[in-house]
């Protein structure tokens, strides 16, 4: 019988790793368990690890476009260590698990900038997190001493973020849980005329917000931008990453310095097997003064 508990691995260094990528699949083990699943960007490659552990989790997209987990589907959540953080993981829909671990490479960046930050303000800045999906960035920041608007339309996102802070020891950090779109709480907080002192965003190709509100980031990210520069007079921190095929490192680059005349560092979101095979997953452009 299922009892509900999670499973807690060893709290000593990172628990995640990509074990091989190719013909479409990603092989990683988070922790105790394997998964695998669909990845676009492993097209035309063949393995190259041998004797690869069996995956007790497996995703398989349907010809329908959408997709479920053939495998390991009702598998408790358990517990990964990873980037300093303590992330309560599962088998969630669309084939995630709840950590995007392209994104922990940039974690010790925004920890110092954060910090930086803090030390010139003689505060704690004060930041928002914008598509912040389970808070790993969010915890990032508020690790280091900031204050954080942490805002995604999920509920059930939201939920799993503010679990993943009480594993992670910042239960009782300064953040704001906000179940919102973030074009609405954006326009809102502009009028309310509040202000920031960075932003930190990962937006989605495709969603829904308030309201069924449709997102399309050809779209929507470019005024998004511009509203956001309204909230944020004197930047001190911008990280904006994107894993949409057509938006590059450079594109990044060039709304962010529309929108906040700042002139950013590029770099591409990027993962590394243990085959030294690199998988890539979304470029950056982040900012910080």
């Amino acid at each position: 019988m299922r009892d509900g508990t999670i499973r807690r691995q060893d709290p000593a260094g990172d628990e995640y790793e990509l074990l091989d990528a190719a013909e479409g699949r990603r092989i990683e083990r988070f922790g105790a368990h394997v998964t695998d699943r669909p990845s676009g960007a492993a097209y035309g490659a063949e393995w190259l690890a041998s004797g690869l552990p069996a995956a007790d989790l497996v995703y398989e997209r349907a010809d329908d476009g959408g997709g479920a987990w053939v495998r390991g589907g009702d598998t408790l959540p358990w517990l990964v260590r990873h980037a300093g953080l303590t992330l309560e993981l599962r088998a969630a829909a669309g084939g995630q698990v709840g950590l995007f671990p392209e994104h922990a490479a940039l974690w010790p960046w925004l920890a110092a900038v954060v910090a930086g930050a803090g030390t010139r303000l003689g505060r704690p800045p004060v930041l928002l997190s914008l598509f912040a999906y389970t808070g790993g960035t969010t915890l990032t920041i508020a690790s280091a001493g900031g204050d954080v608007a942490h805002v995604d339309a999920s509920r059930p996102a939201v939920a799993w973020a503010r679990v993943n802070a009480t594993h992670s020891g910042l239960g009782d950090a300064p953040v704001r849980w906000l179940v919102d779109d973030v074009a609405a709480f954006v326009a809102r907080e502009r009028r309310r005329g509040r202000r920031y002192d960075g932003v930190v965003l990962d937006p989605p190709s495709y969603g829904h917000g308030e309201r069924r509100r449709t997102w399309r980031i050809a779209t929507d990210l470019p005024p998004l931008l511009e509203a956001l520069a309204g909230l944020i007079p004197e930047p001190q921190v911008v990280l904006l990453t994107a894993h949409t095929p057509g938006w590059d490192a450079g594109r990044l680059a060039e709304l962010v310095t529309s929108a906040f005349a700042v002139d950013p560092e590029t770099g591409d979101l990027r993962l590394e097997a243990r085959t030294g095979r690199v998988l890539p997953l979304g470029s950056y452009a982040r900012w910080a003064a």
